[in-house]
């Protein structure tokens, strides 16, 4: 599937798939100057490029693995979603979870860029339904299905 992406500015780099079989294309800083970011902030860092998408998809900003790593650099709200009809500059909401300040330079990949097909639902109205007798699971949210804490001890039987 082609994408057709723009250069708003003429210093900005369009996003790039690093090998072969990656998800994603990486998405490059285009700031005028440094861009600190001390431990525990947050800034929109520019891409300097545009995407149309074909109705039916969406671009999904995710975080680097390498970034997150080394210096607690992250997308604040990954995925951060790109609808289909968005035509302004793609930026970044990065943060900075880590314990020492990071600097955004021109040109540093700073996220990832996967296209996703959406299945545009249609919400319709429709009677409350009884959680106990729908499934297994009933109305349990986080941690119910026993994600959280220590494993169970072992039983006599077991």
């Amino acid at each position: 599937m082609r994408v057709s992406f723009a250069r708003l500015s003429p210093r900005a780099s369009l996003p790039r798939r690093m090998s072969a079989d990656a998800a994603g294309l990486d998405l490059f800083a285009c700031v005028e100057q440094e861009q600190p970011l001390p431990p525990g902030g947050r800034a929109l860092v520019p891409t300097g490029v545009q995407l149309q998408l074909p109705s039916g998809f969406e671009g999904q900003v995710r975080p680097r693995s390498g970034l997150a790593l080394r210096h607690g650099i992250t997308v604040l709200n990954a995925p951060g979603t790109i609808d289909a009809d968005y035509r302004g500059e793609l930026s970044v909401l990065l943060v900075n979870l880590g314990d020492a300040p990071f600097v955004v330079r021109h040109g540093d990949r700073i996220a990832q860029l996967v296209i996703a097909p959406v299945c545009m639902a249609e919400p319709v109205e429709a009677p409350p339904v009884d959680p106990d007798a729908s499934s297994g699971r009933g109305a349990g949210g986080y941690g119910s299905t026993g994600g959280f804490g220590p494993a169970p001890a072992p039983t006599p039987d077991s």
